[in-house]
């Protein structure tokens, strides 16, 4: 465990969690750190006096447990060990092996003194079968990659690269942990990357939905590349790639469905998150039209190639998981015909945001701005570009530097 890396931030909502009678659930696409989290939980709970009697660790994934496939057989072998005195605590990764294990979580709360802590690889962990089981008694933890600011301790970089070079690297490489061990090589880089994405099409994708065709989810993943930030529909992506021959549109529509069935996997293996719009003036969200953002930039160069001359969809995709990190709920914002970048939301606080790679050319300014001065309400308002701005507010609205934003939390 020595190489163990902290994530402060995540390991307090466990450390937050602990001992609360919740499951603590810690979801993420793989390899984004979910196992080296509940390693560092582990020997947290080490240091601070519970006995290894009294925590019972296992990673369901490894062979050492491949007899283990139901819940039956897994609450037989858990319960052997589980001692008689004190409270136990339970960590068990990569969960979603065992069928039906939700049944043995629940009985495990019911029969014994513990303390359970699960991770899982995709979003069926969390399927209607298991929430109504475990409805109201579990806590979900999301885990991302790293925001740029963990990027920035976990890399070591010569003094002499500045910080907007640092960024230009996060932009390129993402934030998945593992990059790490290659340092910036790129080809290195790229094929870990591709490693991961294998992994999570065939064992998170392609085996829980056996009707899947992996040529045509490889299609949509790269078309939602191609389009981060742009407005569309399942069925304007049917018929784009209907008319390039790439889905073949056997039936009235049958596109947009396929379409909208493909999204929704790739959305429950955590690669994308799709983002509904919401009408500003009319406190509604609309039902048609929404964005779609990748879990990482890494995973989209490594399918693309890195093209700089994006840059402003790139950012946005950035903005967007900043936002998720910092518990908003984030819509895209309507407001009379013109669109708002974001609308991010807590119970207690709402902020809209604009992102522009450059707010230098007076139209770009005034198009930003003006969606901005159209909302009715005096919420915080708020555009991010790469400039570093002398001018820092426009009638009240802010205009920040995105590093600086991204870094100041």
């Amino acid at each position: 465990m020595d190489k163990l890396i902290n994530r402060p931030e995540y390991l307090n909502q466990l450390i937050q969690n602990r001992d609360v009678n919740l499951v603590k659930i810690v979801t993420g696409i793989r390899r984004c750190g979910k196992s080296s989290l509940l390693d560092l939980f582990h020997r947290y709970l080490s240091e601070d006096g519970v006995p290894d009697t009294n925590i019972i660790h296992m990673n369901l994934e490894s062979l050492r447990y491949r007899n283990i496939s139901d819940y039956l057989t897994f609450y037989d072998y858990v319960s052997k060990y589980i001692p008689k005195e004190g409270k136990t605590y339970l960590i068990f990764d990569e969960l979603q092996v065992v069928e039906h294990w939700e049944k043995a979580i629940e009985s495990f709360r019911l029969d014994f003194d513990v303390d359970i802590y699960i991770t899982g690889s995709n979003a069926y962990l969390l399927s209607t079968e298991f929430s109504t089981l475990l409805s109201g008694r579990y806590v979900e933890i999301r885990m991302l990659p790293l925001s740029f600011k963990e990027f920035l301790t976990f890399y070591e970089f010569a003094p002499s690269v500045t910080m907007e070079e640092k960024f230009q690297r996060f932009l390129q490489f993402g934030g998945m942990p593992i990059l790490r061990e290659y340092q910036f090589n790129e080809a290195r880089s790229f094929q870990a990357l591709e490693g991961i994405y294998s992994t999570v099409v065939l064992r998170d994708i392609l085996q829980r939905n056996h009707q899947a065709d992996q040529e045509t989810l490889q299609k949509i993943m790269l078309f939602l590349c191609s389009n981060i930030g742009s407005i569309t529909s399942p069925n304007s992506i049917g018929n784009i790639l209907s008319a390039e021959g790439d889905i073949r549109n056997k039936g009235k529509n049958v596109a947009g469905k396929t379409v909208e069935k493909y999204i929704s996997m790739l959305r429950s293996a955590f690669i994308f998150y799709s983002v509904k719009r919401y009408d500003v003036k009319g406190k509604q969200i609309l039902k048609t039209l929404g964005k779609n953002y990748i879990i990482d930039m890494g995973f989209r160069n490594m399918l693309l190639g890195f093209r700089d001359a994006e840059r402003g969809h790139i950012i946005e995709n950035v903005v967007f998981l900043e936002l998720i990190r910092r518990d908003y709920h984030v819509y895209i914002g309507k407001v009379g015909e013109r669109e708002i970048d974001f609308v991010a939301e807590k119970p207690n606080d709402k902020l809209y945001i604009q992102v522009t790679e450059s707010m230098q050319s007076p139209e770009t300014r005034e198009r930003e701005l003006k969606s901005l001065r159209m909302i009715p309400d005096n919420y915080e308002k708020i555009i991010l570009s790469m400039d570093r701005n002398y001018i820092n507010s426009y009638d009240g609205i802010k205009s920040l530097y995105l590093i600086d934003w991204l870094l100041n939390k």
